[in-house]
């Protein structure tokens, strides 16, 4: 990356089944940023993590995810209500984006359900592999 690339730290997804609110309404489309060093050290204070690391996972998602659909603010009480297939994706798609280089995560269009492969690079250039 040279110094006139823009540094890239947000990132859409799609997840596979969707988080569906008390009204219904499932969310699908979201946006994640990458995680600091700051996430880490808040989601470590909390009592509740500390008996449960899946929870603890909730709680650094619910962090580092911007956007969910119409949700704007995302709580760990939201995410609660994942589908398991979700959380799994979610937390893939977390370590792959915080990692460093080229990775490439499984997605599909929400709008014909096709499948394909999404390639990441963190020095903010994408390309999508259909």
């Amino acid at each position: 990356m040279s110094e006139s690339d823009p540094l890239i730290t947000t990132f859409n997804f799609v997840l596979p089944r969707g988080l569906m609110d008390q009204a219904g309404n499932v969310h699908r489309q979201g946006t994640m940023r990458l995680a600091t060093a700051k996430d880490e050290i808040i989601a470590d204070k909390y009592p509740r993590e500390r008996k449960s690391p899946t929870y603890r996972t909730l709680l650094m998602l619910s962090r580092v995810i911007t956007r969910l659909g119409t949700l704007t603010q995302v709580t760990s009480e939201h995410l609660e209500g994942l589908f398991t297939k979700d959380l799994a994706y979610l937390r893939e798609f977390y370590n792959r984006i915080n990692q460093q280089g080229n990775v490439l995560i499984a997605t599909q269009c929400p709008q014909c359900s096709h499948g394909f492969d999404v390639e990441l690079v963190l020095s903010g250039k994408s390309s999508a592999t259909p």
